[in-house]
């Protein structure tokens, strides 16, 4: 009867873990911890105990950085097409769909208008759960307005990147975004207007090589990896041992890659105390 009661045990065992409804608990990758998903949230998705940054939602980071009520959101139906009619696993365009009902957004960039602590901002905010937020001909020409609109309202502008890079399935007019960007911010640092990069975890391939390493100040969060290759890519390559923490914020910091790394409890008072520093342009904007 021995082989009969260890199999009951086993099935009230499972019946207790299936007690817990999905989603209470989130176990923490830093420290292992179980915690309380309810109070993660509350605490801006940061661990308690090892002071992890969690990923956090673009939506929620605009009710985290900027003023109540402030942002109003620009080009909010442009939606990228497949201009290759590119094909992998499955269709470029089934692929868009499904990271679209993912996401809940139109593509990887949630962009518009905002205000920090009274001073108006154009701000771009890149959706990681859309294609793990990678740059294509959208996302490009979003940000591009990004630089745009600041020029053209002598506001700063303010972009938060997170990004696997350039999305491979629109080929060379993905790259084409690196340059056209990074044009964009430099007709916007002709005319004296101030940008701050803030990169969060992952910020990589040609988005890291593009705009997002071209801030007047860079800001980063806590341990969020930065980099263009992946760190395997480069050890093969150069057939040699990488550093301890390598491609992380902390890393990058004491190499001068990054102007200051920032908890994300205190990121907006830092930007607000950023846009005052920036001179007279961030100070004394003309209303949105």
């Amino acid at each position: 009867m021995a082989w009969y009661k260890r199999e009951e045990r086993e099935d009230e065992l499972s019946e207790e873990k299936r007690s817990v409804p999905a989603g209470v608990f989130t176990k923490c990758p830093g420290c292992r911890a179980a915690l309380l998903t309810a109070d993660l949230e509350k605490n801006d998705l940061v661990c308690p105990q090892c002071e992890h940054h969690f990923p956090m939602p673009a939506a929620k980071r605009l009710l985290l950085v900027l003023d109540p009520d402030s942002f109003v959101e620009a080009d909010a139906g442009m939606e990228s097409v497949d201009p290759l009619s590119f094909r992998d696993q499955k269709r470029y365009a089934d692929r868009l769909r499904a990271a679209r009902r993912t996401a809940g957004g139109a593509d990887a960039l949630l962009a518009g208008s905002g205000r920090i602590e009274g001073t108006p901002v154009e701000v771009g905010i890149f959706v990681f759960e859309f294609m793990g937020g990678s740059m294509g001909s959208v996302v490009g020409e979003k940000v591009t307005r990004v630089f745009e609109r600041a020029l053209e309202r002598r506001a700063p502008a303010l972009v938060f990147s997170a990004s696997g890079g350039a999305r491979m399935q629109e080929g060379v007019l993905s790259l084409m975004q690196m340059a056209k960007t990074s044009a964009a911010l430099g007709r916007l640092r002709e005319a004296g207007l101030p940008y701050i990069s803030v990169l969060l975890h992952p910020t990589t391939g040609g988005v890291a090589a593009s705009f997002a390493m071209l801030g007047d100040v860079i800001v980063a969060e806590p341990k969020a990896l930065i980099g263009f290759a992946g760190a395997r890519v480069i050890q093969n390559t150069i057939r040699q041992r990488l550093p301890p923490g390598f491609q992380r914020a902390e890393f990058l910091l004491e190499h001068g890659f990054l102007d200051t790394i920032v908890h994300r409890k205190e990121l907006r008072a830092t930007l607000a105390r950023l846009l005052r520093l920036l001179g007279p342009d961030a100070a004394g904007m003309a209303a949105v």
